[in-house]
């Protein structure tokens, strides 16, 4: 059964009319030609394909498109204006925090997430905020960097360096376990009536 769907994306009204089993990430890579959102695990351990839904960090492949339904989906293709790159992406070039780049999408969108509610994070926040998303190539201090540089230029100050971080005096930490609650939060949204339903 197909359902039709309304929902923005980067700012732009989209309408599709989807199977019920479609997930988010297919709609966005297959319908909408937005590759820039990545599967890789397709079981929502890997937070390749991270996205914005309502604000929310949320794993694309874990979520049904008919969910996103009178929604707003922010992927890494919003981040650029004018052909510019945002301050968080120029920030991960600058850092070496983009290596083979595959997970640099869903890092940027779980790093905006957090920029958006915490404009000055601590270290501890921003490990926080990447916990559900997998690197394999930069031993993820250079996302930290990263993402702390892309705060203090947005911010002009300097950000909080408390809490744990994910290396202590040059020696590598451990990467963070996923928090299981974040994909939770979704389900206190209020859900959209308008569209096909059922």
């Amino acid at each position: 059964m197909s359902h039709e769907i309304f929902l923005t994306v980067n700012g732009q009204a989209e309408r599709a009319t989807v199977p019920a089993s479609m997930t988010l990430l297919e709609l966005l890579r297959e319908s909408l030609h937005l590759t820039g959102t990545k599967e890789g695990c397709g079981i929502g351990e890997c937070g390749a394909c991270t996205v914005l839904l309502d604000g929310l960090p949320v794993t694309a492949c874990l979520v049904l498109a008919v969910e996103a339904d009178g929604c707003e989906v922010r992927t890494v293709e919003g981040e650029a204006s004018d052909g510019r790159l945002s301050v968080l992406q120029q920030a991960f070039i600058d850092a070496g925090a983009a290596q083979c780049g595959f997970c640099t999408p869903g890092m940027i969108m779980s790093a905006r997430a957090l920029l958006e509610r915490s404009p000055s994070p601590s270290d501890g926040e921003i490990v926080e905020a990447i916990a559900g998303n997998l690197c394999r190539c930069t031993g993820y201090e250079s996302i930290v960097q990263a993402i702390r540089r892309a705060a203090e230029s947005l911010n002009g100050r300097e950000t909080r360096k408390s809490g744990p971080s994910l290396a202590v005096n040059g020696q590598a930490v451990k990467r963070p376990r996923r928090a299981k609650a974040r994909d939770a939060s979704r389900a206190d949204r209020p859900r959209s009536t308008q569209g096909g339903g059922g």
